[in-house]
């Protein structure tokens, strides 16, 4: 089910009104969740809930016996290392056999031995990478004694398949979402208003944006190769908006949703393209997969507490394991060390990107080193985007090469050619407009995140704000278009 359909506008209220005002008792609330989260995610396909159903069984299970083995560390790493194993084993064989059987053939073809194994029609299950991951941290998190192991499969369950993040993150750790469950909820009309307001942004910036700039990266994109390098550089900053309000809308809506029914999941993304650096981008992007990849694979390898040649060797595999969490495709696993490179570099030069506060803080406008820093941050990130936009490396390639290469040379086409100028521009302004307010936000949770000061204390403003959304959302909304993480 997607939050941009007619069956999720009929079936939040519905889910709402069953668990505040009839299923009161924090165990039949739970249970609840787990219905609704299981109709939610069977909607796509009802064949994939005994998947997810297993999943959770076998990370249910595994908390358990690595409390009953108190004492035994030895088995207590078998049964952690098993539900690993187990997990991932699941996730690579939906998502990973085709891209390693294919690589291998050819690896082998290439010096002379053909091998026998064959691709198989695999459908991927929506969100498996992102409940995986958060399978996989509770019985990680068991295993280091940062929680108790869960009892009550409900609530296991109801973690797990939670339907609000349940597709496309945020990736939640169990040490903060799981405890939300094993306490009673009352509702909270503050928190429930601000949830909706935060889910009012979010679907602007999926409808209104990121639709809008699909549409036209979808059409331009094919033609790269009859494209000047002007045109090939906006199409690359429209798939920098397109993406991020495609997937930041979706963790708004997640997290507001969330909010209605009294839980509060981590903050997914804090106004990103603001960034001074690459390490801070990083910091802002995507923070809830971030942290688990630094958490649960840099640290263990050492972090940066290690020699310098050991800090990049770490940087590089966490990026390269980051880049294969994205897809199946070399250009995701060349995505994510691009931005290794990059922040090794960074780290080589001992370049300062721990900033103690939110750029141009307490002023309107940044400075003019904070503006250039920003600007290089960004294009650095539409280089990268590029790359994770491409079909092939073949592909991304070109499309770079072409880019620099006409960038001078082709001069600034004309508007009126077939360049598609004229049409990225145009799409690129609802962008910077929403920008613009999320630049005037940078220091709270989300862009309707109101202070309480004039003219935002009258009632009569907010109201103004949140109808003017509403009608820009039914006037200006794009063809529906599909998460882009829903892949993932």
């Amino acid at each position: 089910m997607l939050f941009n359909s007619f069956e999720f506008i009929v079936f939040l209220p519905i889910v709402f009104l069953l668990y505040w005002f009839v299923f009161r008792e924090r165990r039949w609330q739970n249970l609840l969740v787990v219905i609704a989260s299981y109709v939610f995610y069977g909607w796509w396909d009802w064949r994939f809930l005994f998947l997810i159903a297993f999943t959770s069984l076998c990370s249910f299970a595994s908390g358990l016996l690595i409390e009953r083995f108190n004492g035994q560390r030895r088995r207590q790493q078998i049964v952690s290392a098993a539900n690993i194993v187990l997990n991932l084993s699941i996730l690579g064989v939906f998502k990973y056999y085709n891209f390693f059987t294919e690589n291998l053939s050819m690896l082998f073809g290439s010096m002379g031995w053909q091998l026998d194994w064959v691709t198989i029609d695999i459908i991927l299950p929506v969100g498996i990478s992102f409940y995986t991951f958060q399978a996989l941290s509770y019985s990680i998190d068991v295993y280091q004694r940062k929680l108790p192991a869960t009892h009550d499969p409900i609530e296991f369950f109801a973690y797990i398949s939670f339907f609000p993040q349940l597709v496309a993150g945020p990736i939640e750790r169990a040490t903060n979402l799981l405890p939300q469950f094993q306490c009673n909820r009352q509702f909270d009309y503050a928190k429930a208003v601000d949830g909706c307001r935060q889910m009012l942004w979010g679907f602007l910036k999926k409808l209104v944006i990121a639709d809008n700039c699909a549409a036209v990266v979808n059409e331009y994109w094919n033609q790269y190769a009859a494209l000047p390098g002007l045109s090939l550089f906006l199409l690359g900053v429209l798939f920098t908006f397109q993406i991020y309000c495609d997937f930041s809308g979706y963790s708004d809506i997640a997290i507001g949703c969330a909010r209605l029914f009294g839980f509060n999941l981590m903050r997914n993304f804090n106004y990103p393209y603001f960034s001074r650096s690459i390490p801070e981008f990083w910091r802002r992007w995507h923070i809830s997969l971030t942290t688990w990849f630094r958490d649960y694979i840099y640290f263990p390898l050492g972090g940066s507490r290690c020699e310098k040649w050991k800090i990049i060797r770490n940087v590089y595999i966490v990026w390269g394991i980051s880049g294969l969490w994205h897809g199946a495709n070399w250009t995701f696993v060349c995505w994510g060390l691009f931005h290794a490179t990059l922040l090794a570099i960074y780290n080589l030069f001992g370049i300062n990107t721990k900033y103690q506060h939110v750029v141009a803080y307490g002023r309107y406008l940044p400075n003019i080193k904070e503006a250039f820093q920003m600007a290089f941050t960004f294009f650095l990130a539409v280089i990268g985007w590029i790359i994770f936009r491409a079909e092939t490396m073949t592909q991304a390639i070109e499309y770079l090469g072409r880019m620099f290469a006409t960038m001078i040379s082709d001069g600034v086409p004309s508007i009126g050619s077939n360049s598609g100028v004229g049409v990225m521009g145009l799409q690129l302004l609802p962008g910077i407009a929403m920008l613009i307010v999320e630049w005037l936000q940078r220091d709270k949770q989300h862009a309707l995140h109101f202070p309480i000061t004039l003219p935002f204390d009258y009632r009569f403003v907010r109201w103004a704000i949140y109808y003017l959304i509403i009608i820009i959302i039914a006037r200006y909304a794009g063809e529906s278009q599909t998460f882009i993480y829903f892949q993932f």
